[in-house]
């Protein structure tokens, strides 16, 4: 794909969606957090259901361990994975308190120290909670990216890398989330909905439903 076809790509999902925001809810960073953490292989929807409920009573590194690991499992026991997550948490909660005064670190090594959180999570935050640049590929903008040859990868890392580099600096805050929803939503895994898709003209799949 060209860079002129890029750019009108980006322009078009601009103009549809000019202040794209996450699907998780939250009120900080910590939350923020959280959230991504809660995230893998689960739905924002089922998250969110979860931390309505949890983030009222324990928004706080410290008031998530004064719930204590038991506590905390039984707010995210409907999320999938919640005992291996509520450990990470439990112990991510510890060493914000331990090492960071209980302060979410704007630092990538920092974040990415932090129990279950990876590139993707520290990328998430990173953009998310204090406006990076960076560029958090899941699965949908994994298959958004290749399926359309916006920016074509062997993994996530490599899709990651590609739109660093063929992203303008002027999309690149909102590109995650523009490309996570349109995965989500338009061109989804099993069926693409091409014939409603805003840059269907544009894309360069082969394969286009109606």
């Amino acid at each position: 794909m060209n860079k002129v076809k890029r750019y009108e790509i980006l322009t078009r999902l601009r103009d549809d969606n000019p202040h794209p925001e996450t699907e998780l809810e939250y009120s900080s960073p910590f939350e923020l957090l959280v959230a991504v953490t809660l995230s893998a292989q689960a739905t924002d929807v089922g998250v969110n259901k979860a931390t309505r409920k949890l983030f009222p009573v324990a928004n706080t590194p410290q008031q998530i361990i004064d719930l204590g690991l038991e506590g905390l499992r039984d707010y995210i026991k409907t999320i999938g994975l919640f005992n291996s997550k509520a450990n990470n948490v439990y112990k991510m909660c510890h060493i914000l308190v331990e090492q960071h005064n209980s302060i979410v670190p704007e630092n990538r090594e920092a974040l990415e120290a932090l129990p279950g959180v990876g590139r993707k999570t520290a990328n998430v935050v990173l953009n998310t909670a204090f406006g990076w640049p960076t560029i958090a590929v899941d699965t949908h903008i994994d298959r958004v990216s290749n399926r359309t040859k916006f920016a074509m990868g062997k993994n996530v890392v490599e899709v990651e890398k590609k739109l660093e580099k063929v992203v303008p600096a002027e999309f690149k805050v909102d590109v995650h989330h523009w490309l996570i929803l349109h995965g989500r939503y338009v061109c989804t895994a099993r069926k693409p909905k091409c014939g409603s898709c805003l840059i269907e003209d544009l894309c360069e799949f082969k394969d286009k439903t109606e």
